[in-house]
Parts: C-alpha cells; structure tokens; sequence
C-alpha cells in the first residue's frame, strides 16, 4: 500500500460512520451552498431589496450533518430560524427559501405572511414554527408521540438555541418526552449567544447535563465537526427506533455572523473574539478534511461555488419578479374554502 493509501485508509473516519464518498461530497455541497445563501442575503438586505434576514453563518456543517443521519424520507424536523444548511439538506431548494426571503405569494413555507426563517413544508415534513422561541420542542414531542401511539417508524428532530434552553417549552417537552419514551431527537444548537447575553450568563453548566433530570442520555458534541454529529444524531436515531426514547445533543459552535441583521454584534462582542472563531469555521474544516483524503482539492471548490452562485442568482432573480400575495388572500389557508374543504397548503 502507498504512503498516501495508508493515510487516507487511517484517516477515512466517514466510511467507518457508514457514510460513502459521495455522501461526504454532496454534504459539503450543502454546507456551501448555505454559506452562500446567507450571504446572498446578507447583500440583500442590505441594498434594500429584502427587509430582515436572521443569518446562520457557522452552523451549516452542524445543520447538514444532522439532516444526512436522519431518514430524509420519513422523519418529521422542527428546524429553528438560523437552519438554513438543514432545510435545504432535506430538500427546500433556494428559490423557495428566497421567495420568502422576499414574502412572495408562492412562499411555500407561509405565503409571504412569515418572516424569513420560518420554515415549513407539508411536503418534507417540516413543521411550521413561530415567532417564540421554543415553541417548537413540545410540538416535535407530540409528533413523537403520535409515532409511537400509531406504531411507526419514524422519529421526530428539534433544534433550538442554548436560550430557548431555558424556557419552559424545553423543560415540558424534555420531561414529557423522558416520561414517555418518545422518539425524539432534541438538539441545542449552542452558538454561545442568546442575541447579546453570552453564554456564561445564560447557564451555569452544560445544556446537555438537562437531559439526566429526564431520564434520558445527554451529550455534547463539536458542531464544528461534521461527522462528530452526524455519529451523535445517528445514533440517536437508532436509539429512537429501538424504543429506547429521547436523545438531547448539546452541539457546541460559534455563530459567526450578527444575531440578526438589526443587530450591531460589536457592542458586546469584540472583532477579534469573532476572528478567532472564523479559524474554527465547520465548513472549511469539512473541506480540509475532503481535501486531505484526496476526494477534493480548491480547482473544483472553485467550480462548485461558481455553479451555486449561479443558482442562488437564478433564485434571486426569479424571487425578485415573483409577485407579492394578494390582499384578499389574507384569510387563504386560516379558514375552510368556500366548497366547505380544508384548503389545501403546500
């Protein structure tokens, strides 16, 4: 064997997860593609053309890695408004993110109504959220519950922030889904700041600690490292399956960008914490990682950025010229249409 087979052989940590060459591959994809959707709009916001964007610029590695150890197929995901990386790794594409981006008509997750990052779609199970924080852990408990009254394989995902953490919607959705033995998977994206309280004066010790006052395992994971938690929620999901009920993973990472874009994030936090936390981005070590196996290497990075630039200016645009909902559309989807039916969503 050559010097380089032996290192690649030592090193390939994704085939012994189970995961191929071209899963590791395509998860990069979406982790840039995220990236770069963020950016976009970033941009946009700032030049007028969308009103607010919530940015979640150094989770994709963490969002994309969850969303390829789930069965994409039939698990249900209660996604929280920075998990651009997840919703796209199970199958929104960037046109229909950006036409609520844009509040459009043809919006699929709220018709334009919502603000960007309120993510749902019947059709990939993703579970429409709202404006409060946490809301969304008790809903993905009662999706696992109807999982297990009806006897079905699947399981449900929440994410949340480490300050959702410390609403009660945790804490009843936590104690429920530990009474219950429900196949939930519950997962703290921890970007150790809750807007501009950072995280040693949020929580005196670890989120993932919660979960033995519940009755079920709690661990803590890099969310910088991909397969780290792609082997953390996988496992997870086994344990689901079994009927060995709830996992709470406590993914630690650093949100690299503003809370929001109404928010100046250098008045409590300084320039150089941030750089420093830029050298631990997920998606550049995930590159590394692909490029030290030979399996990538910066001419076809180079291309792939170029081919998805290319198409979040493709969803921009098409966005952009899309038309606005109209006035007499308010109450579409809130009450049963005129045939006496549920109208139907999408």
């Amino acid at each position: 064997m050559k010097e380089h087979e032996t290192v690649t052989a030592n090193n390939n940590r994704h085939e012994q997860l189970g995961l191929t060459d071209g899963q590791v591959l395509d998860m990069y994809k979406y982790m840039v593609l995220a990236r770069k959707f963020d950016e976009r709009n970033l941009l946009l916001q700032r030049a007028g053309k969308i009103n607010f964007h919530v940015s979640g610029i150094g989770q994709e590695a963490c969002q994309v890695a969850a969303a390829f150890a789930l069965d994409r197929e039939k698990d249900y995901f209660l996604p929280y408004y920075r998990d651009y990386g997840f919703v796209m790794a199970v199958g929104m594409t960037p046109r229909e993110l950006m036409l609520s981006a844009f509040a459009k008509a043809e919006d699929p997750n709220s018709g334009g109504r919502q603000m960007p990052g309120h993510f749902g779609s019947k059709r990939l199970r993703i579970v429409t959220g709202s404006s409060p924080v946490t809301t969304q852990v008790p809903h993905a408990v009662g999706i696992a519950l109807a999982a297990k009254m009806q006897k079905k394989d699947f399981v449900s995902f929440v994410t949340f922030g480490e300050g959702s953490s410390n609403q009660g919607d945790f804490h009843e959705g936590c104690n429920f889904a530990g009474v219950h033995k429900l196949p939930v998977i519950i997962m703290c994206e921890n970007n150790q700041y809750a807007i501009s309280v950072p995280l040693h004066k949020q929580i005196s010790g670890k989120v993932s600690d919660r979960a033995l006052g519940y009755g079920f395992p709690g661990i803590r994971v890099d969310g910088n490292d991909a397969l780290e938690v792609y082997a953390a929620v996988k496992e997870a999901r086994e344990r689901a399956i079994r009927g060995e009920g709830p996992t709470l993973i406590e993914s630690m990472m650093y949100r690299l960008s503003p809370h929001s874009t109404s928010d100046n994030d250098l008045a409590y936090r300084t320039k150089e914490e941030v750089e420093e936390n830029w050298k631990k981005d997920g998606v550049a070590r995930f590159k590394t990682y692909l490029i030290d196996l030979g399996l990538w290497d910066e001419t076809r990075d180079q291309d792939l950025v170029a081919q998805l630039n290319l198409e979040i200016k493709e969803a921009t645009e098409s966005a952009d010229l899309a038309p606005f909902p109209k006035p007499e559309d308010t109450l579409l989807h809130v009450y049963a249409d005129d045939e006496g039916g549920a109208a139907e969503w999408r």
